[in-house]
């Protein structure tokens, strides 16, 4: 295959994360030389995403080297068997969602295929891996899971009228409203409809990233889906409204009375105005003004409760978040009966298990929740988390929860390990999506726990480090994945 060329072919496979893997077919244009055949022949096979195992697709190939072929997807030719129409109407254009156009068990199937050809090469043989893995839990719900989105304010086209939703797949420019979207709830969908034609009647401008120059920039909108409490966030520059009819006070304090006006299921907590002057196409906080009520809300998890702002790191589905810690426990709760059972010889009295309960390390410790999540069944958890924002909000969940026997550090796990002078009897991993740094590594083993949880968002990273686990004589016990889309 060549640069710049178009081609047909069937999706045999789809790999981590969401890499299709396509054969070309027909014959291979003209070579010129030995070395564009031998090219050739190694890049009969061409990655392109956006696809589904078993569509007949067309591409165009938009990168080549060293016989690796990369593709655009042009046209899904043939469907593939699996297929079904996608629920949402923006499935396709819009670039959030993957894999709405396959039933939910198909869905969960090429998940866990996934993630088990990430890992079998970690294992002496398939069979090995087979023995420990506990399969696949889903989502409780399939649709309206989301508790946090972030839209972006933009066109659709050059010169076209503002849009408010989320960019269209492929650009980084254009944006497509998605007022009928399917992962968030009828709120969302109404504050999203009436926020939009409120700025276009305002003839609000949208900040643009080429000229560094409007108004509008993001609403993020967040809701408890255990409370029904809502944070409604404006995100915005603070440019002057100059060339337009009206003046921040006057454009903000009517927004705050449509949105107070708007019968939804859930009620608003707050209403915020952040400001974000930085050319970064992200969601910096500069500066947060509250315009009505409070800057966070309460969500209830595994029946503790936790305070959320709109920055606050928690998992984007909340009933999956729970089956997510449920297993969690389950597992340490696993280690810490087989271990007591052990060491008491069956006869396991009340104050001999709470002479037992372990000392648990929670590396990685984000805002607390896995960390208070395990205090009601250790004797101490030690929480290490280098964002400080996320070490006061997990003190402040602590006192809500009443938690006495929790302690967090804030500081970069591989330089507080050294400090720590308690030894753990259980250690818990959950580190961000590049993994653990290998000299962390060396110092977690260095403790000698007989146990260590790891939870992982990308598969690939814990295969990198499970490789040096098991090189340092650790044996994987128990493996399962969770969907949390």
């Amino acid at each position: 295959m060549k640069k710049g060329q178009e081609y047909t072919g069937v999706v045999e496979k789809v790999r981590f994360p969401g890499k299709g893997v396509v054969r070309a077919e027909g014959d291979i244009p003209d070579k010129n030389s030995e070395r564009e055949e031998a090219d050739a022949v190694n890049a009969e096979y061409c990655i392109v995403k956006g696809v589904v195992k078993g569509q007949r697709i067309r591409f165009r190939v938009t990168k080549k080297r060293s016989g690796r072929a990369e593709g655009m997807l042009l046209e899904v030719i043939e469907r593939s068997p699996d297929e079904v129409d996608a629920m949402c109407p923006h499935f396709g254009t819009c670039g959030g969602c993957s894999y709405l156009n396959l039933p939910y068990e198909k869905q969960l199937k090429l998940k866990e295929e996934q993630v088990k050809d990430i890992l079998y090469p970690v294992f002496s043989s398939k069979e090995d891996l087979d023995n420990v893995w506990e399969g696949i839990r889903p989502s409780p719900i399939q649709y309206e899971y989301r508790n946090k989105m972030e839209f972006s304010f933009g066109d659709a086209s050059i010169g076209g009228e503002l849009e408010l939703g989320l960019h269209k797949v492929g650009s980084c420019y254009d944006i497509i409203s998605v007022k009928k979207c399917c992962i968030i709830d009828s709120d969302y969908r109404d504050i999203l409809t009436e926020t939009l034609a409120y700025f276009r009647g305002k003839e609000t401008p949208y900040y643009h990233k080429k000229d560094h120059k409007g108004y509008l920039r993001h609403l993020i909108i967040r809701k408890a889906k255990k409370t029904g409490e809502i944070l409604v966030d404006l995100v915005t520059t603070s440019q002057s409204l100059k060339d337009t009819p009206c003046t921040f006070v006057s454009l903000l304090e009517d927004y705050k009375e449509l949105l107070l006006s708007l019968k939804l299921e859930g009620q608003i907590a707050g209403i915020l105005n952040t400001i974000n002057d930085s050319v970064a196409d992200t969601v910096i906080n500069e500066r947060t003004d509250i315009l009505y009520g409070s800057d966070h809300f309460f969500e209830e998890l595994s029946g503790l409760r936790f305070k959320i702002t709109p920055f606050s790191f928690f998992q984007t589905n909340t009933l999956s978040a729970e089956v997510l810690y449920e297993t969690a426990r389950e597992y340490i709760m696993s280690t810490i009966v087989c271990n007591a059972v052990s060491e008491t010889e069956g006869d396991v009295q009340d104050e001999r298990e709470r002479e037992n309960k372990p000392v648990i390390f929670d590396l990685y410790s984000g805002t607390g929740t896995i960390t208070q999540i395990m205090a009601p069944i250790a004797k101490k958890v030690v929480g290490v988390e280098i964002v400080e924002e996320a070490v006061r909000a997990a003190i402040s969940n602590s006192e809500l929860n009443g938690l006495h026997n929790v302690e967090y550090i804030c500081g970069d796990v591989l330089k507080v390990i050294d400090d720590l002078k308690e030894r753990p009897d259980i250690i818990i991993l959950d580190p961000p999506r590049d993994g653990i740094h290998p000299k962390a590594i060396k110092k977690i083993i260095d403790f000698g726990v007989d146990h260590i949880l790891y939870i992982s968002c990308k598969p690939t990273s814990l295969q990198r480090d499970l490789e040096i686990f098991l090189a340092q004589g650790y044996m994987p016990s128990r493996i399962c994945a969770i969907d949390q889309f």
